[in-house]
Order: C-alpha cells, then structure tokens, then sequence
C-alpha cells in the first residue's frame, strides 16, 4: 500500500492536452479521410491515411496508461 507520501503526483495539464489532442486528430484524420473520398489530409498515402489515424489513437491510448 501507499502512505500518504507516496502517491503518485497528478498528470500535468500539459500531458492530459497532448492525450486527447492526438485521439481527437486521429479521429479527425480519418473522417476526413472518408468524407474527402481518399484525397485529403495526404492523397499519396491512399489507404494509409487510416492507418496514420489509427496511428495517432493508439498512441493517445496508450498515453492514457499513465494519466493519474
């Protein structure tokens, strides 16, 4: 168990905005993806796009495994 001084400090302001900053833009990426029918955010990735979306999810999850 913990004592009172070994508690984990809070998750800095800056870390929470980058987390959901990366989710919300790879959500984004890959709507837009769709919506654009495959010429933007980068036409010569083509089928890429989606995975540089999920991309930026999976590393704002993963940032979640650290958010206290």
């Amino acid at each position: 168990m913990y004592s009172d001084d070994e508690f984990p400090s809070p998750t800095p302001l800056w870390y929470r905005v980058i987390m959901f900053t990366l989710m919300i833009l790879g959500v984004l990426w890959i709507v837009t993806f769709y919506i654009s029918q495959s010429t933007l955010p980068v036409a010569a990735a083509g089928n890429w796009n989606i995975g540089i979306g999920v991309g930026l999810i999976m590393v704002g999850l993963m940032m979640t495994t650290r958010w206290r």
